[in-house]
């Protein structure tokens, strides 16, 4: 399989990069306008009498106020965390997004609700926004990343609704990004990561294996610390109602679909959309789950370049949970990221391009579809990046038996 560009210096190359900008920035213009068309049109963060639409973001800043006001446990208690969301909007709604994080999350929460609600969620994106382009930016190694986080689809849906992804992306990025050159750092980003437990899977048995043991090992008392310090700031109660609240959350997502299986963007939600059962949904989703593991395993034992390496384990973090929604594909810009650096330093196969944009567009059709489409687009990366494992083995294989 011969690259497409071999160079990054030349001529050509230059000017698809200066097209990939170009498109990026188009693309990222045409949701601007739709976000800001539908501010106009009331259908997003403000309705037609003036009042706050709830969104995600809500949830947050209601559990940031009950924490202000001394009862951080109340938050996992959906009625007085439904008035409080009623308290940040200022009037009654139908809706309610429950709280379901771990009470180390509270630390944001309280920072956030301290600010006023349009403040607070306005400062959110933009922080949140700004740590995952600048990841990207540094991981491809050009400015492509900023505007490849303008353009990914899924950051527009947590700028949408105020959701998290942004900041998960940014501090899985920077683990992958710091493992080599700073170990320690490296590990405090996967210690911050923890307020989202079911990202975080794979890392302890690939730095295990890899033999990362200074990361491991700065990982774990990070999280500790961070674990320990909400206990202390919390209270018991807190960490108390949080495991409580962990059977609730899992049976109302999983088993009874309150969010609809459609959002779920996994195997697992795919089958429950099709109308599987949830001991069919399993059946399915943890062979994959493991099969993950292992091909994770294995990519990192192996003499491989690491932009692969890094792409594998933040794919196969999206494909070993069941409880992911469309924000958290954020992550999925992770591995095309390294793709891109991979491909500005060795040239990009056939095809591969047109891939990272069908698997882009995967994630904008999703409220189209209200169907786990994600699911096709991390597929479609993690076919990516087999490919080139499967010519490179097979380069080297015929290499060696000559």
């Amino acid at each position: 399989m011969q690259p497409v560009s071999n160079s990054i210096n030349g001529g050509s190359a230059a000017g698809s990069l200066r097209s990939a900008e170009e498109f990026c920035a188009a693309v990222a213009l045409a949701l601007a306008v739709f976000l800001g068309a539908s501010l106009y049109k009331h259908a997003w963060l403000i309705d037609g009498r003036g009042l706050a639409n709830a969104t995600d973001f809500v949830s947050l800043w209601a559990a940031g106020l009950q924490t202000l006001d001394g009862h951080p446990a109340a938050a996992y208690d959906w009625t007085m965390h439904k008035q409080a969301e009623d308290v940040a909007l200022a009037h009654a709604t139908d809706s309610y997004i429950s709280w379901a994080y771990p009470p180390i999350y509270l630390f944001v929460g309280a920072g956030l609700a301290s600010l006023p609600y349009f403040v607070a969620f306005a400062s959110w994106i933009a922080l949140t926004w700004s740590a995952f382009a600048l990841t990207l930016r540094r991981i491809i190694g050009h400015r492509l990343g900023l505007f490849l986080a303008a353009a990914f689809p899924a950051t527009w849906f947590n700028v949408a609704i105020g959701q998290n992804g942004c900041l998960t992306a940014a501090l899985m990025g920077g683990t992958l990004l710091l493992l080599d050159s700073q170990p320690v750092l490296a590990g405090l980003c996967l210690g911050a990561l923890t307020y989202k437990p079911q990202f975080g899977l794979l890392f302890p048995l690939v730095l295990g294996i890899a033999g990362y043991w200074r990361t491991f090992a700065a990982a774990t008392a990070s999280a500790l610390a961070i674990a320990l310090t909400s206990w202390l700031g919390f209270g018991t109660a807190a960490w108390v109602a949080f495991f409580e609240a962990i059977p609730v959350t899992a049976n109302a997502v999983l088993s009874d679909g309150l969010t609809n299986f459609g959002k779920l963007q996994s195997l697992f939600g795919v089958v429950r959309a099709l109308g599987g059962s949830e001991t069919t949904a399993w059946l399915f989703q943890i062979p994959v789950a493991a099969a993950t593991a292992v091909v994770v395993s294995m990519i990192w034992r192996r003499p491989v370049p690491f932009e692969l390496k890094a792409a594998a384990l933040a794919t196969g973090t999206l494909l070993i949970t069941p409880y992911s929604f469309v924000y958290d594909l954020t992550i999925l810009a992770l591995p095309i990221a390294f793709l891109i650096r991979l491909g500005l330093r060795t040239g990009f196969w056939y095809g591969e391009p047109v891939a990272l944009v069908a698997a882009a567009a995967c994630i904008l059709l999703f409220p189209v579809l209200l169907m786990p489409t994600g699911l096709v687009a991390i597929l479609i990366v993690a076919a990516m990046i087999l490919r080139r494992l499967g010519v490179r083995e097979r380069t080297v294989w015929k290499l060696v038996n000559r």
